[in-house]
């Protein structure tokens, strides 16, 4: 048996799964670990392969899926931190080998460095943020061992990185903007295979107490490159409108303390509840470098604008005059007046719907299944 990354012999293997998943680490609830949950309906046979597995930190849903994690896992401060594993996350997926005939690799950092005995197709949500964005990944005000940290170990993780990316036989990506970052890094093309929304507007519903209608809402991770925290700022200088946040992250503890008196931190809610959240806001509001805007295609299958930030996956997601408007710095001003601007503008539901549905499933898994097949027919 051949390992892909050097030689490989090219002849299917019997009884060899024909598709296994891996991603990076099931730990927290984000659109990554939506997008996984995704492959795996499509791919029913596939296990998922992963470092670190936290299933009361992630979804439920993957109780449904055969999870096969690293011995790394073990390491249960790691596994609820598993940022802190940096140093240790490249030689653990190296170490492991996948057995399949097309191995789907779900990366913004590590899965595509497993070694495997057939096709290796990376699906791409960034090449590693905290080796080409360090500053953003950190924050303004990073810590100075974390900032040492990183500055020691970025060499030798890039050239790590882009070993990994060549042993690839497909590259797809959530967005243009990732595209060009795939091919600016890795000089690698990729397709773009747009995820699709999680949660449409059939999903049930449940409110949240406290909490009336006409709000404008912000669903992100509260982690420094999201500028939750201007968007927070922002809405201190609209004392008639109200926010409500939604997420959990490294900055909850500061958001809270700085939240006025019309914005509310709902924290982290459930499907159900969230769905009610988009049906009954005004619009969405994101300030953050996003690699692919999902969040204004969720919020489009219930008809709502979107007001982001004219920067990455938001390009592809957000159509400016149509379904939502861009404001072109994450600066409280800025999301002060393009919020004032969209409070004026008489959206059409229909329309905004309408966009959101070029998006769907169907159509997500629809190319997925038949990138697989055209590599399986390779083995």
């Amino acid at each position: 048996m051949s390992i892909h990354g050097g030689t490989r012999d090219g002849a299917r293997q019997l009884g060899r799964p024909p598709v296994a998943i891996v991603h990076d680490y099931l730990t927290q609830h984000g659109g990554a670990e939506r997008v996984v949950l995704t492959m795996a309906e499509a791919f029913p046979e596939a296990a998922v392969h992963t470092s670190f597995y936290d299933p009361d930190g992630t979804f439920p849903a993957f109780f449904e899926h055969r999870v096969r994690t690293q011995p790394i896992n073990r390491i249960g401060p790691l596994r609820s931190h598993p940022r802190a594993a940096l140093p240790l996350l490249a030689a653990s997926f190296s170490r492991e080998l996948i057995d399949a005939d097309v191995v789907l690799c779900s990366s913004s950092g590590w899965a595509h460095g497993v070694l495997t005995t057939g096709r290796k197709v990376v699906f791409c949500y960034t090449p590693a943020r905290w080796l080409y964005q360090g500053d953003r990944y950190l924050g303004d005000r990073p810590r100075p061992v974390a900032r040492t940290a990183l500055a020691l170990l970025a060499p030798p993780l890039r050239r790590w990185d882009r070993r990994s990316a060549a042993s690839a036989d497909r590259y797809l990506v959530t967005s243009t903007e990732v595209r060009r970052r795939v091919q600016q890094r890795y000089r690698r093309d990729a397709e773009v295979i747009p995820p699709p929304p999680a949660i449409g507007a059939e999903h049930p519903r449940r409110p949240l107490e406290r909490i009336e209608p006409g709000y404008w809402l912000c669903v992100s991770r509260f982690l420094a490159y999201k500028h939750v925290d201007a968007v927070v700022e922002a809405f201190a200088a609209l004392p008639g409108e109200r926010l409500v946040l939604v997420g959990t992250g490294p900055q909850e503890a500061a958001l809270r303390a700085s939240a006025g008196p019309n914005v509310t931190v709902a924290g982290r809610v459930d499907d159900d509840e969230l769905a009610w959240l988009y049906a009954n806001c005004q619009a969405v509001v994101l300030a953050s470098h996003e690699d692919y805007g999902l969040v204004p295609l969720e919020a489009a299958g219930f008809g709502r604008p979107a007001v982001v930030l004219e920067w990455g996956g938001f390009l592809d997601t957000v159509v400016p005059g149509s379904t939502g408007l861009f404001f072109p710095d994450p600066t409280p001003t800025a999301i002060r007046d393009a919020v004032a601007r969209a409070g004026g503008v008489p959206w059409s539901e229909k329309e905004i719907v309408a966009h959101a549905s070029r998006f769907s499933r169907e159509r997500f898994v629809q190319r997925l299944r038949a990138v697989v097949a055209e590599e399986s027919d390779l083995v």
